[in-house]
């Protein structure tokens, strides 16, 4: 994203000059006060929203309109409830490859049911599945159709402490093994300095960057790390940046 303003409606800056790289095959985490314009950045690189000024490639290429190099998952699963969780998966593949190519796509879908941990619940419903389950569905349907870069707008917000978790690990897991470039949005501190190689901090709206911080771990990742000096004192600076922007903002709104 280079110089990149959003304006909606009559005059609402949510962006302004913004800019900032997800290098290949890195975990970038983008983290801000809320209300800052995180969602706005993935809907921007996502292709469902579109500048004002400035602009947003991928590889040099100008992003017009959504398309499959660029998956996303959201909070929310958006799993089709009339659809099983084979079904789910393998809806992106099927609509671009047409019903009668199914045997040459069954075999993606079995690779990423099995990476994702759904062996035996292929025939579910998403009625059954509990809310963990329900991102591993999205995650495997995004990962089928081998995004040059995933975007993941808080994915694990609403999921438990204890699922969300497990469902952190499970994606460094697949990460390792894969190494997708990840644009993570969230507003948990410790998952981004867990999850991230390099973290942008956004202001306050009209949301820019406020500074990038690249994260001290090594990889893999093991949840032993939290413990250590290197990511709580990540994790200290961070936390004073954010107090920052917030006390800045409601100022702004006293004021």
């Amino acid at each position: 994203m280079e110089e990149v303003t959003k304006v909606f409606g009559e005059g609402t800056v949510a962006l302004e000059q913004l800019s900032m790289e997800v290098r290949p095959n890195e975990i970038v985490c983008l983290l801000g006060p809320s209300g800052c314009g995180k969602s706005t950045v993935l809907n921007l690189i996502a292709g469902f929203e579109f500048p004002t000024s400035g602009e947003v490639s991928l590889d040099g290429r100008s992003i017009l309109k959504p398309g499959p190099d660029r998956g996303v998952i959201f909070q929310e699963h958006a799993l089709f409830p009339w659809l099983n969780v084979e079904q789910n998966i393998a809806f992106g593949k099927k609509l671009r490859g047409g019903v009668g190519d199914e045997v040459r796509y069954g075999g993606s879908v079995k690779k990423y049911v099995e990476l994702m941990g759904l062996n035996s619940f292929e025939r579910h419903y998403p009625r059954q599945l509990s809310g963990g389950m329900k991102q591993r569905v999205a995650i495997a349907r995004v990962l089928v159709n081998e995004p040059e870069v995933m975007l993941m707008d808080e994915p694990f917000a609403a999921l438990d402490a204890q699922t969300r978790l497990s469902m952190q690990m499970l994606l460094l897991g697949v990460w390792e093994r894969l190494r997708t470039t990840i644009l993570f949005i969230t507003h948990d501190i410790d998952e981004a300095v867990f999850l991230g190689d390099r973290i942008y901090v956004m202001t306050a709206r009209p949301g820019r960057i406020k500074t990038l911080i690249p994260v001290p771990l090594g990889r893999p990742r093991y949840y032993e790390m939290v413990l250590s000096t290197a990511f709580n004192e990540t994790k200290a600076r961070i936390f004073e940046l954010i107090k920052e922007e917030t006390k800045t903002f409601m100022n702004r709104i006293e004021n």
